[in-house]
């Protein structure tokens, strides 16, 4: 049985580096007594190459027209002659400015959908009367990379993401994930910020990162145990099974010359 014991010790040094509960649970430390104020004041803004979907309405609704421009799509197919309308939609330019009917050059970047569409019935109010602006995001995405179940790019169906939801539509981490250094990467106007949140902690509410913005990019790094495991590598798997099996001919030789 004693040649049998080294075998079993390698696996057990193997196996034995175990996570705890504390290890892989989100929020440690929060009390059913604690409120955290103030993150549901945020508001996105609006930056370069967002593309914007504006329309006016208005009591009198052919007033409004003129600032309701239709586009319109052709098919690829060239049997198809005909083409699709769809509301007209904007790209904000590089100066941070979208080209509107009637109003020309009108400069929206660095604004929120409140002071955006506060902008526009100001100025729309010189042409219609008591006038109605809604505005959407239409490009508004989320990259998830890393030890996540569904690494991809995910488009949002409103403007308020937050880093939960974004790892949710990902699958969630892998148990393989780091969960006290997750990377998010802030891209504005090209200028990017990186920041690290940790997912274990209360602080998550209280970070600059927890609402993510259009393009925002989150990495969960793989932990410790994946790098070891990586680290070890196929060859060392398959110095491992051969010494298993060294050690199965080398106790079948014993038994065998001790049988005679």
């Amino acid at each position: 049985m004693k040649i049998f014991i080294p075998f079993f010790l390698i696996s057990f040094l193997l196996l034995s580096s175990c996570g705890t509960k504390e290890d892989i649970v989100y929020f440690n430390g929060i009390d059913s007594k604690d409120n955290i104020i103030g993150i549901d004041s945020y508001m996105p803004t609006y930056h370069i190459d967002d593309e914007l979907i504006i329309v006016v309405n208005a009591i009198e609704s052919e007033s409004a027209k003129p600032f309701n421009q239709n586009s319109v799509s052709y098919s690829d197919d060239i049997r198809q002659s005909y083409g699709r309308e769809r509301i007209q939609s904007y790209i904000i330019d590089p100066e941070g400015k979208i080209d509107f009917p009637v109003l020309g050059k009108v400069k929206i970047a660095g604004l929120n959908r409140e002071q955006a569409t506060n902008m526009f019935v100001a100025k729309l109010t010189d042409y219609i009367k008591k006038p109605i602006v809604n505005i959407r995001t239409l490009n508004y995405k989320i990259t998830v990379l890393g030890e996540v179940a569904r690494p991809g790019t995910y488009t949002a169906t409103n403007e308020r993401v937050t880093l939960i939801e974004a790892l949710g539509m990902a699958g969630d981490l892998t148990i393989y994930g780091e969960r006290e250094n997750v990377l998010v990467i802030h891209d504005y106007d090209g200028k990017k910020t990186f920041t690290r949140v940790n997912l274990k902690s209360k602080d998550l509410f209280e970070s600059p990162a927890y609402y993510l913005s259009q393009n925002d990019v989150v990495y969960v790094e793989p932990n410790k145990t994946q790098a070891k495991s990586s680290s070890i590598g196929a060859s060392t798997g398959v110095l491992l099974s051969s010494l298993g099996i060294l050690i199965s001919m080398a106790a079948l030789v014993v038994t065998v010359t001790n049988s005679n």
